[in-house]
């Protein structure tokens, strides 16, 4: 008897759990629905990057460093397209349409792992600051001052050059630097969480320090938060591709869109948009997460729109 009360739970509370899920799925599409046209626009093309990025090998036609003949190749002769380089070939006869998808998987990839580095420093110590204060506190927020006191491109190019400019060593450096803004937010918005009845409860009740952060704390902060992971990973993403564009970025000859405009600037002067495709493609994306950052930061601030 005991077996079958059991497992009537069971089977309760996986119907609940089901029906909560296609709650959450309904209200989520109702949402979508509402959004307006630069915020459907915006999460298009996210998602056409994210799945060019995904199936690289798949859909680029040549390997990723394959050299042809014929260095500078336009896409368009006077008889006609090339139907073998879509948009022509770069410096080295390298199809820039390949080294366009592989960019898409090298400079996106990279800057979401810099993104989610740079959150979990700076997020973890500005939760932990706001919890701890005194001494602590004091610490880390007069470091933070210091870093952000620099300008993050120049010392970026400093330590790269000091320590090379390998992709791990590209993802930390930034990362770091990226999280002294997170964690200045971080601080901000989770000082007025943790004088609340309930984060103090948990303290009494003996809960650990990490359980308080992971489950009282993060939680009623995460709004500004994601809307500050898009942002922040705009401008990481704008700082690989300008580093790229310097020299000490990714290096060759792994496609990344920053180096491509620099290995192909000269190609202006003579009226080629071949440098404009990678540019294009950094401003297109970055455009596109602020209008959904935009439309997210709308929906979680309480207005609603005036009919």
């Amino acid at each position: 008897m005991s077996t079958e009360t059991n497992q009537g739970y069971s089977a309760a509370a996986e119907v609940g759990n089901v029906r909560a899920r296609r709650t959450f799925a309904d209200r989520a599409w109702r949402e979508l629905k509402k959004a307006p046209l630069t915020a459907w626009f915006g999460m298009i093309v996210i998602l056409m990057y994210f799945i060019i990025a995904v199936f690289a090998p798949l859909l680029a036609p040549y390997e990723e460093s394959q050299v042809f003949e014929v260095p500078y190749a336009p896409a368009v002769y006077e008889d006609g397209w090339d139907p073998r380089f879509f948009f022509g070939t770069d410096q080295l006869g390298r199809d820039m349409l390949t080294r366009l998808i592989y960019g898409a998987r090298n400079t996106i990839g990279i800057a979401v792992a810099t993104t989610l580095l740079a959150f979990f420093i700076g997020g973890g110590l500005g939760i932990l600051a706001s919890i701890q204060r005194g001494w602590f506190d004091q610490l880390i927020s007069r470091a933070v001052d210091v870093l952000m006191a620099i300008p993050s491109l120049i010392f970026a190019l400093m330590l790269l050059s000091v320590f090379g400019s390998t992709i791990l060593n590209l993802i930390i450096i930034i990362a770091v630097l990226d999280s002294t803004r997170v964690f200045r937010l971080t601080r901000a918005v989770a000082l007025n969480v943790v004088v609340m009845d309930y984060v103090e409860a948990a303290r009494l009740r003996g809960e650990g320090l990490g359980w308080v952060m992971r489950r009282e704390i993060l939680p009623n902060i995460m709004p500004p938060l994601v809307a500050e992971f898009g942002l922040r990973f705009c401008f990481v993403f704008l700082t690989i591709a300008s580093l790229s564009f310097l020299g000490v970025g990714v290096q060759p000859p792994t496609a990344d869109w920053g180096s491509m405009v620099r290995e192909n600037a000269t190609l202006i002067t003579y009226g080629s948009f071949t440098p404009l495709l990678p540019a294009g493609a950094i401003a297109l994306l970055t455009v596109a997460v602020n209008f959904v950052v935009d439309w997210f930061l709308h929906k979680t601030s309480g207005l609603r729109d005036e009919h």
